[in-house]
């Protein structure tokens, strides 16, 4: 049985992380759930896109789907987690 960190420990880990790379460039929330366990962390991706989600309804995160901003009602398939940009700053290509 694991045990899933609760959702503030992982929207730290992923304000952490996101903190780390450049501007305008993303992470993979299965690094997030990787940090939490390197070994069976599939079971994590769940509350991690919950708590990316969470994050994003309160500006600080920003959840891509193809490189756009990701309907957070609609979220399906694979994503994206990046740092707000400021206005008027674009992503790297």
């Amino acid at each position: 049985m694991i045990s899933i960190p609760d959702q503030k420990l992982i929207q730290d880990e992923i304000l952490r992380q996101v903190a780390t790379r450049a501007a305008g460039r993303s992470i993979c929330p299965s690094e997030v759930a990787r940090a939490f366990l390197p070994e069976g962390w599939q079971p994590l991706m769940g509350p991690v896109r919950r708590a990316a989600v969470a994050l994003a309804r309160e500006g600080r995160l920003e959840v891509l789907r193809k490189g756009r901003p990701a309907d957070l009602d609609e979220l399906r398939g694979v994503i994206r987690l990046r740092a707000p940009l400021p206005p008027g700053e674009s992503a790297p290509e």
